[in-house]
C-alpha cells in the first residue's frame, strides 16, 4: 500500500507518459525529516544517466530547520539492473525524458515514481483537455 507525499502536477499536462517505474532515492536524515514535512518541490526536476546510473536533478527538498544544505543536490536512484538497462533502451530509442511523477511511502520507505515521457506540443496540450471535456460530458450523461 503507498500514500502519496506529493505530485509533480505539471508533468501530466506537459509530457505523454510511456512507461512508469517505482525507484528508490538515496537520502540524507535532514532529507527525509524535510520530505515527511512537505517541504519537497518536484516542478522542473528530470533525471539523467551518469556512469550507468540513474540520478534524479534538480529536486528541491528544502533545508531542515536551520541548517545548511544542498536543496538541489543530485540524488542516485535505484533500481534493479534490467529496469535500468529497459529504461536506456527506451531513452535512446523514442528520443524521451525521464521526470519524476510522485513522491510516496511504500512499505515505511521514501520512493521515487518515475516516467518515461516524450514532450507534448501546444496542439498535443489541447487535444488532450478536448478529449478529458468529452470524456466528463459523457460521465454526466450516463450518471
Amino acid at each position: 500500500m503507498s500514500k502519496v507525499i506529493i505530485k509533480n502536477k505539471f508533468a501530466t499536462s506537459d509530457y505523454e507518459i510511456l512507461d512508469k517505474y517505482i525507484a528508490g532515492i538515496e537520502l540524507k536524515g535532514w532529507e527525509v525529516k524535510s520530505i515527511r514535512a512537505k517541504n519537497v518541490i518536484l516542478k522542473n526536476s528530470f533525471c539523467s544517466f551518469k556512469q550507468n546510473e540513474l540520478f534524479a536533478s534538480n529536486i528541491c527538498i528544502k533545508s531542515w530547520m536551520l541548517e545548511k544544505n544542498d536543496e538541489f543536490r543530485p540524488r542516485k536512484l535505484l533500481l534493479h539492473k534490467n529496469e535500468l538497462i529497459r529504461i536506456l533502451t527506451n531513452v535512446e530509442k523514442f528520443k524521451c525524458t525521464i521526470i519524476p511523477l510522485s513522491l510516496l511511502w511504500e512499505n515505511n520507505k521514501i520512493k521515487l515514481e518515475i516516467a518515461v515521457a516524450r514532450r507534448r506540443n501546444k496542439v498535443d496540450k489541447r487535444q488532450a483537455i478536448k478529449e478529458k471535456d468529452i470524456q466528463k460530458r459523457l460521465k454526466k450523461i450516463i450518471i
